[in-house]
C-alpha cells in the first residue's frame, strides 16, 4: 500500500466512525540497584501506570552480575511485545547484560546507572572519576557462608550519602529497608553491552555522591545517548526525588 493510500484508508475510518488500532504500549521493566529495592520505584511506576504502562519492578537479587542478569532477562524473556528496560545504579550494568541479544528489548534507560563497556566493573566505574564517597559510608561488612560478603550502607550516613534530597523520614525507611549487594557483584567485569545495539537515554543528579557526576556523564557520552537529563542538586536516588523527571524520560525512550 503507498503513503497515500494508508493516509486514506486511515482518514475513511476516522470519517467512518471505524476506530483505528493503536499500536500496544511497551512494557516497561525497572530494575533497581544496591542498597535499594524494588519500592523506590514506586512514584515512578505510579506515573507510568496513570499514562497507560504495564509496569513490573523486578527484585534485582544483587548477588551477581552474571545471575542477576539472567534472572532480568528471564523476565524480559516472558513478556509478549516490545520492552523498555531501566536500571538504577548497579542496575545499569545488569539491565546492560540482560538485553544483550534479546528480541523484545526496545531500549535502555539508565537512571543514575552504570553503563559498563566490556571488561569494566561497577566498583571501577565508580573510582574513576574523583568525588565518590561510598566507601567512607558502608557499613561493616557481613561475612557469607561462601566465603563472600555483604555490602550496606550505615544507616546513620544512608541519608547523606544515599538520599539527601529525600525527607528524612523517607530516607530512614529507605536506610532500613535497604538490599544489600555482594561485593563480587561490584567487582565483577561486565559482558559485551547492549547498548551498543540499543538507543540508551540517561538521567543522573550532579548532586550524586555514590556514583560521581562526570562518570555518569562519561558513560553517558561513551554509550552515544539519546537524550540525558542532568537533574541540578539530585542525588543518587533521582527515581525517588525527582520521579516525573525519570518517568517523563522513559517515556521518550517508550515512544
Amino acid at each position: 500500500m503507498s503513503k497515500f493510500a494508508a493516509t486514506f484508508a486511515v482518514a475513511g475510518a476516522l470519517l467512518s466512525g471505524t476506530a483505528v488500532a493503536q499500536p500496544a504500549k511497551p512494557t516497561v521493566v525497572l530494575v533497581h540497584g544496591a542498597f535499594a529495592d524494588s519500592s523506590s520505584w514506586n512514584d515512578v511506576t505510579r506515573i507510568l501506570q496513570k499514562d497507560g504502562y504495564t509496569v513490573i519492578a523486578a527484585a534485582n537479587p544483587l548477588r551477581t552480575v552474571s545471575g542477576d542478569a539472567a534472572y532480568v532477562s528471564a523476565i524480559v524473556g516472558s513478556i509478549e511485545g516490545p520492552v523498555v528496560l531501566v536500571g538504577h545504579s548497579y542496575g545499569g550494568q545488569v539491565i546492560t547484560n540482560a538485553a544483550r541479544g534479546s528480541e523484545n528489548v526496545k531500549s535502555l534507560v539508565y537512571v543514575a546507572a552504570f553503563a559498563p563497556e566490556a571488561g569494566e566493573a561497577a566498583a571501577e566505574l565508580a573510582g574513576k572519576f574523583p568525588g565518590g564517597t561510598l566507601g567512607q559510608a558502608l557499613a561493616a561488612p557481613v561475612k557469607l557462608a561462601d566465603g563472600g560478603v555483604d555490602l550496606s550502607i550505615d544507616q546513620a550516613k544512608f541519608h547523606d550519602q544515599f538520599a539527601h534530597d529525600v525527607a528524612a523520614d523517607d530516607a530512614a525507611l529507605m536506610a532500613a529497608g535497604q538490599r544489600p549487594i555482594t561485593e563480587a557483584a561490584l567487582t565483577e567485569k561486565s559482558g559485551d553491552p547492549a547498548w551498543k545495539a540499543l538507543p540508551s537515554y540517561f538521567i543522573y543528579g550532579d548532586g550524586d555522591k555514590n556514583i560521581p557526576a562526570k562518570a555518569l556523564g562519561f558513560m553517558a557520552e561513551r554509550a552515544g545517548s539519546r537524550h540525558t537529563v542532568v537533574v541540578k542538586g539530585a542525588s543518587h536516588v533521582v527515581m525517588v526525588s525527582q520521579p516525573q523527571a525519570v518517568a517523563d524520560l522513559i517515556e521518550e525512550a517508550a515512544r
